[in-house]
Parts: structure tokens; sequence; C-alpha cells
């Protein structure tokens, strides 16, 4: 019942008092009709609603960050008594509050829209919607709540990179990086029996030793991700607030990179650094490429462990990849030690630093394991607030890290 309801309810029972009290007969119609109106309102508005659902719809499926969305809502419901008024009560993930009027479109549906300004990255699942329903004088009102699962995916806006900075960037091998291209190698599936002819060179010695018989080792051709791209969510490096936050720049540096590099040709693979650590490879611009987009929209910084102890497994695909990109706001001494043990073993790794501090307005100070790392051949790039992607990805020299 509404604040006008209990308003006439009491009129009416007033007006009722008033006839019996001074014996006027023309006030108890009124009386009654004050009274009995109220009940018939309540009745009126809880059976208007039979069976409904909600759909939401808008015009592009593949929405990026800081657009504007129309959102249809549409609720449908057997025909019946009609609805006077009915009002949503919206709301997508993190997102403000909406509130819609749904108009009568005949057949039982109503339909309203709203608009979002500047959405950010994410995958926004929307709460349930809260329907109002009042009855055309606004004595009675109902609530409702429907849960529709569904999500407006929002992807991040990623930048055509030409050049990267570690393509034939400072290493190890005679001042260059070391190129690899080797899409494949051999793993051990089994052992078995030697047979004549085969070359010593797969004796599998320890099993030999075990049985007294030459056994040999049976390799199986493993393909392996030429290049693989580690997303570090760690959320005690996080600053700034979507879409200007420093997560949400390292999630369009590492979606920006694994662009560029499909584009090439190569085989890639995405690791996420986040509560779930997904992993999802690539190879074509396919549905692999709209799961890799997916993971990218919906990654949030909730890592429990640094990256560093992501790479010391041995499993990782970021660990046994050919070639790794890491994209980070935090140096910490594990992923330095990594980075400096695949430098030592002539295996191609690089790392994206994006410079949470300049997201607070802090100046740009080069951190030493940075410039140790570069010292060691290990490409670097620095992402700093504001910093046009093509322009930061496409190479940083030595002198030009020492100097930022």
């Amino acid at each position: 019942m509404t604040a006008r309801g209990r308003a006439v309810l009491g009129l009416g029972i007033v007006c009722w008092i008033a006839a019996v009290v001074f014996g006027s007969r023309s006030l108890f119609p009124v009386a009654a009709g004050l009274v009995f109106v109220v009940p018939l309102a309540l009745m009126w508005v809880r059976i208007t609603l039979r069976q409904p659902h909600v759909r939401r719809r808008w015009p592009n499926e593949n929405l990026l960050e800081r657009c504007d969305v129309t959102v249809d809502l549409v609720l449908e419901r057997e025909p019946g008594v009609p609805l006077a008024a009915v009002v949503a009560h919206e709301r997508a993930g993190k997102l403000a509050e909406q509130e819609v009027e749904l108009r009568s479109r005949g057949r039982g549906r109503h339909a309203g829209s709203y608009r979002l300004h500047d959405v950010p990255r994410g995958r926004h699942g929307f709460a349930p919607v809260r329907l109002s329903i009042t009855d055309p004088f606004g004595l009675a009102e109902a609530e409702l709540s429907l849960d529709e699962r569904q999500a407006l995916v929002v992807y991040p806006r990623l930048t055509e990179l030409d050049r990267l900075f570690f393509d034939g960037g400072a290493g190890p091998e005679h001042g260059r990086r070391l190129l690899l291209r080797r899409p494949v190698g051999f793993e051990l599936h089994s052992v078995r029996e030697y047979q004549q002819g085969e070359s010593l060179r797969r004796v599998h010695w320890p099993s030999t030793a075990r049985r007294g018989a030459l056994m040999v080792k049976e390799l199986e051709d493993s393909p392996r991700d030429e290049v693989a791209v580690l997303l570090d969510g760690d959320a005690a490096a996080v600053v700034g607030s979507p879409p200007d936050s420093s997560f949400d720049t390292a999630v369009r540096v590492a979606g920006s990179i694994l662009l560029a590099q499909l584009r090439r040709g190569r085989r890639c693979v995405l690791a996420l650094n986040t509560a779930n650590r997904e992993v999802q490879t690539v190879s074509s611009d396919g549905p692999e490429w709209q799961r890799v987009l997916g993971l990218l929209a919906a990654a949030e910084p909730d890592a429990s462990r640094p990256a560093g102890v992501l790479l010391e497994s041995g499993v990782s695909p970021a660990t046994r990849s050919l070639e790794l990109v890491v994209v980070t706001s935090r140096i910490e001494p594990a992923l330095v030690n990594r980075l400096l043990g695949r430098a030592l073993t002539r295996r191609a790794a690089a790392l994206v630093h994006v410079d949470a501090g300049s997201f607070a307005g802090r100046p740009y100070r080069p951190e030493p394991a940075l410039l140790r790392l570069q010292a060691a051949g290990v490409p670097i790039a620095v992402v700093r607030q504001g910093d046009d992607l093509a322009v930061a990805l496409a190479g940083v020299g030595a002198g030009e890290l020492a100097h930022a």
C-alpha cells in the first residue's frame, strides 16, 4: 500500500465514523467507496503479473570499453489484467543503478530502455531486476524480483602494433636477442625394448640398468606455444579506477601484444595470474581469439600469489613457451630471478612494466631491478598513464630507460 492508499483508507474510515455519529446516509456510499477501493487496488496489483520474464537487448555484441550502450528492457507476461505503471530497477555489475519505466506494447509486453555512458571493461553481470507495479490511482504497490541471468561483456580497446620492443632488441646473443621460431619439441612418452638398427642415442640408460636389457626412449612430438603473454593481476600493485587504472592499461597491453603476434602467424598462449589462473591458447582469429577477448574482458586483479611464483611451476604454459612476455606493475624478486634464469639459458623473455606510480601522479623513477634485467639482455618497455601504446611498445633503449 502506498502513502496515498493509506491516506484514502484513513479518510474512508473517518467518513464512516462521521456517517454513523451524525446519521448522514449520504456519507455511507462515499465512506464505503473510499474504504473498499484500497483493498481492490491491492488485489489488482497482485494478480496483474502471470509467469513474467525479462529480456535485455543491446545493439552490438562486440562492445569496447568507454562506449555508450543503450539497453532495451522487455517484460513479457501472459495477457490478462492490464498493468497501469511498471518501473524497473536495474543494476549491471558495479555500474550505477538504473530506473526505467516500462510502457505497454500490447499483448502482455512492456518495454523501456536506458543508456549507460562510458562503460568500463569487464563482464558486468546483471543483478535481479526489481519491478514496482502500481494501480492507476497510485493507491497500492507491489514489488517483484526477477533473476534473469545475463551479462554485459565489454572488451578492452586494443592498439594496432606495427613494431614490438623485443623484435631484434638487445640480448645475450652477440648483442641481439635470439629469436626462436621452433614450433614443436620432443618429450619422453614411454620406454620400450631396443630394436636392431636403432641409434644408441635413444637408449634410456636408467631403465636399461634396472631391467638388464637395452631400453630406448619413445619420443612424441609435442607442440609448444611460441609466444606466451603473462598478465599479472596482483592487486597490491593496482592504482586508479577503471577504465583508467594501471591494471586496465596492463590488459590493453597484453591484448595488443597477443593480437600483433597472432597476425604474424604465430601460435600464442595467454596466461592470467588471477584467482582462477585461466590459460587460453590461440592460433587464429576465430573462436579461440573470442575466448581470449572474453578472458581479458573478465580479468580482475585478484591474484593470490605473485607472478614469479606462477613461473616457478615447470608445467606452466608460460614457463614452457619458447618466448615469454610478462606484463606487470610489480617487479618482485622471484619474477626477476625467473627472467634472469631464462636470459642465462638463452630462452627469450621480455618485460612490460606498467608504472603504477604514474597513475597516482608520481614522477617516474626506474627501479634498479629493471636496469639489472636490461643489462642481462631482457628487453623492457615502460608504460605510464596517458602513453600511446603504439609508441611505448615500439622500443625503449637502455639509455632511454635509465633516464626516463
